[in-house]
């Protein structure tokens, strides 16, 4: 089996999520977000198949890491190649996490078509869902680009039957601007 990717994997990467973490960039993605840091992953035919086993291989060969971390592109347009890295990553002690550009809820409702949705879903640990959306763009988002993105517990959601998101990661508005918003000024 085939994956196509748009970069070698990136190891030692501290800010697509948790710890330290290996970056698997995914080729393909139907979204287009205006402002978009990685247009070029957006064509379905650049990038460059890889076989699984030398994906394998390269994660066999980290070291100091905590995790892995699909990002793209969109993940999701590949799930059945997803799925078995991280199947693969989760035996080798590694936790998941995947950007996606679909909100949970779409994935889920996509995966009554495509199963192989559902199987990537159950493998990950933590999903950050939803559009980039340039207008909600924030720096002081956590792991993620714009404010109507979510930092979600899958395990928890699939469980529950909802979306879960992780409040550690919400951003709380700071005192200075609650104050500004109730007309008191400091």
């Amino acid at each position: 089996m085939k994956i196509r990717l748009a970069a070698y994997l990136q190891s030692d990467s501290i800010v697509d999520g948790e710890g330290i973490r290996t970056v698997i960039w995914t080729q393909g993605c139907p979204h287009h977000c205006l402002g978009c840091h990685n247009p070029e992953t957006w064509s379905f035919d650049d990038g460059e198949l890889v076989d699984l086993e030398d994906v394998y291989q390269a994660i066999d060969e980290l070291e100091g890491q905590d995790g892995i971390t699909f990002s793209g592109g969109d993940p999701f347009m590949q799930p059945k190649e997803c799925a078995e890295i991280a199947k693969y990553a989760r035996k080798k002690g590694l936790n998941v996490w995947s950007y996606t550009g679909y909100t949970y809820e779409e994935l889920i409702e996509l995966s009554k078509k495509k199963k192989d949705i559902m199987t990537f879903l159950k493998e990950l640990d933590v999903l950050v869902d939803g559009r980039f959306v340039l207008d909600k763009k924030s720096f002081t988002c956590i792991f993620r680009g714009s404010t109507n993105q979510r930092v979600i517990d899958v395990k928890k959601s699939l469980k529950e039957g909802k979306a879960v998101v992780f409040d550690k990661y919400e951003v709380k508005e700071p005192v200075s601007n609650r104050v500004r918003s109730q007309g008191i000024y400091i």
